[in-house]
């Protein structure tokens, strides 16, 4: 269990892309990420350097991801960063992506609104009626001297 999780604030720099796939929904888009910092000889917040991250999402947050993220939005993105390298054909160059796989995504409201919607849960083929609510209370302790016709069980 030894993975970097990260939290990053960014906004989106590509359109989500979805797809069907046989193990479930999948999405992903690019999330840019500016450092800023307080330039004292300016006196001014200067932006520094950009960092891409191409962000995973599977099953209902990928759905989700779908239905609500568009270019240019502010997100707040965690999950899992996994750093890949490799060399392309013909090329001497090493290729390095970082890639989050998302746990969670919103968007980040210090820079802006949003309206909540919950999403629809998908129907469950062969279930006919609701289960019924669980029974959350607790019944009171029974007192076994006070009831003597109760019957009295034994754990060994």
């Amino acid at each position: 269990m030894n993975e970097t999780v990260v939290c990053v604030v960014g906004n989106v720099a590509t359109r989500p892309v979805y797809r069907e796939l046989p193990n479930g929904p999948s999405a992903r888009f690019r999330l840019a990420v500016t450092a800023r910092y307080w330039d004292r000889d300016k006196n001014v917040w200067t932006d520094g350097h950009t960092n891409f991250f191409t962000v995973w999402a599977n099953r209902q947050l990928a759905v989700n991801v779908a239905a609500s993220v568009e270019v240019g939005q502010p997100l707040v993105v965690q999950g899992r960063l996994k750093v890949r390298t490799e060399v392309r054909d013909g090329q001497q160059q090493t290729w390095a992506s970082a890639d989050i796989d998302a746990v969670t995504i919103g968007h980040d409201l210090t820079r802006g609104t949003a309206a909540f919607r919950r999403a629809a849960k998908p129907e469950t083929p062969g279930r006919a009626e609701p289960r019924p609510e669980p029974q959350w209370e607790t019944p009171p302790p029974v007192d076994p001297e006070a009831q003597p016709d109760a019957e009295r069980v034994l754990v060994t």
